[in-house]
């Protein structure tokens, strides 16, 4: 099959980039880039920031304009992949097109995890993950007044911080007993909760929604585990997400919380890999299996595998990032902070301006800062290749973090 393609089943971050490092690689055979969104390949990270603050038009968003893919020869397909047929190496499309490939790609993604109670499928009940349900929050902005969140996670905290902004009034509910409670310390927590009290929104810990109330089809409310009901004309829904491995599974490959595959991001054939959200990788550098939802893993997977597609193999060692931006403040996390033990607080949390840096058998595992940009850099850089300072140095402001990089 030496004429058929490199083929990427999705077209987000992950499918994006690894059709652009081929090319920029120099692989000159064809490549499919399979899209099932009724748009140009794009962005997701500003859908709950910029974007939903009505920054621009959807072009806006958008990875490259067509002429991009027509000149780079990177075939973009508008249809969805529903079997593999691993035996004659082709993708059995919706369309009812049977397609060849040399390396299939799955970057399937992930899908909002949806809110399991009683009219929950009323059609003021709104997502936020891609384009058009953020097109539809925009949109809506100008007709809402109150808004009930479900979810006190980034995509949650985003969008209150957006309708808070613009006027709504805004209860979150969270059943865990502070925000972001799986992905920061109760540090950060602590702060974020404090600005968005501050700002009027009424955040609500340890229950969670039991039903949507409707009045003729309409949301009128939403009712609590603990009895009370918030009044609202619109929910938004921010509960997680679960990857998208169904293709995977029933092709025969093994999956679990995502796509198994390797330190190179194969799967168990190797005609497959898996990159992004749906991939659950071997990680070295953690020494566990690992499933992350991120920009950064999504782009270094792809150049990952795009090297080992013209013959450069190494296993993937990418550095995890993240950021969150929720009303005035930035946070960006370096690192993963599962497991600390001990956290060290750099900076003027009064002032807005901190970092919480997190330890491990008294090694910096994580650092994570608030509006404190140059913290963030010196992170991802000095843990990339497992530094540590001690904890006293980490606290102390006048410790120059450079002379640790020298």
């Amino acid at each position: 099959m030496e004429d058929a393609p490199i083929l990427i089943v999705g077209a987000g971050h992950a499918g994006f980039q690894l059709a652009v490092s081929l090319r920029q690689a120099g692989y000159e055979g064809p490549v499919g880039l399979i899209n099932d969104e009724p748009h140009l390949p794009y962005q997701r990270p500003p859908l709950s920031k910029a974007y939903l603050k009505g920054g621009g038009s959807p072009d806006s968003v958008m990875f490259r304009p067509e002429k991009f893919y027509h000149d780079q020869r990177i075939e973009l397909i508008a249809d969805r992949a529903v079997a593999i047929d691993r035996g004659a190496l082709q993708l059995v499309c919706a369309s009812g097109a049977s397609r060849p490939y040399k390396h299939l790609v799955l970057a399937t993604g992930a899908r909002n995890r949806l809110l399991d109670v009683p009219n929950a499928d009323l059609e003021d009940v709104v997502y936020l993950r891609s384009l058009d349900e953020s097109e539809k929050l925009r949109q809506l902005f100008a007709t809402r007044r109150r808004v009930v969140v479900v979810g006190a996670g980034f995509i949650g905290l985003e969008f209150a911080a957006t309708a808070r902004a613009k006027g709504l009034e805004v209860d979150v509910v969270e059943l865990a007993p502070r925000v972001m409670a799986r992905a920061v310390t109760p540090e950060i927590s602590e702060f974020f909760q404090q600005r968005h009290s501050e700002a009027g929104i009424r955040l609500h810990f340890g229950v969670q929604a039991t039903s949507i109330v409707g009045d003729g089809g309409r949301v009128s409310g939403v009712a609590l585990s603990d009895g009370r009901q918030l009044a609202a004309d619109l929910v938004v829904v921010g509960i997680g997400v679960l990857p998208n491995v169904e293709l995977a599974g029933e092709a025969g490959l093994p999956v679990a919380s995502g796509i198994i595959v390797d330190e190179h991001l194969l799967t168990a054939d190797p005609n497959i890999s898996a990159i992004g959200d749906c991939a659950l990788f071997a990680s070295e550098r953690f020494g566990a299996s690992l499933r992350l939802e991120s920009v950064q893993n999504a782009t270094d997977q792809a150049r990952c595998v795009a090297a080992r597609l013209i013959g450069h193999a190494k296993n993937y060692d990418g550095f995890p990032w993240f950021w969150s931006d929720q009303g005035p403040d930035k946070l960006q996390i370096a690192g993963l902070t599962t497991g600390y033990d001990q956290v060290v607080v750099r900076g003027d949390v009064g002032q807005g301006s901190f970092s919480a840096f997190c330890y491990k058998g008294g090694c910096l595992i994580g650092i994570e800062s608030v509006n404190r940009a140059s913290d963030h850099v010196f992170g991802r850089r000095f843990l990339a290749v497992n530094g540590s300072i001690p904890p006293e140095q980490a606290a102390d402001t006048a410790f120059d973090l450079k002379r640790a990089l020298a």
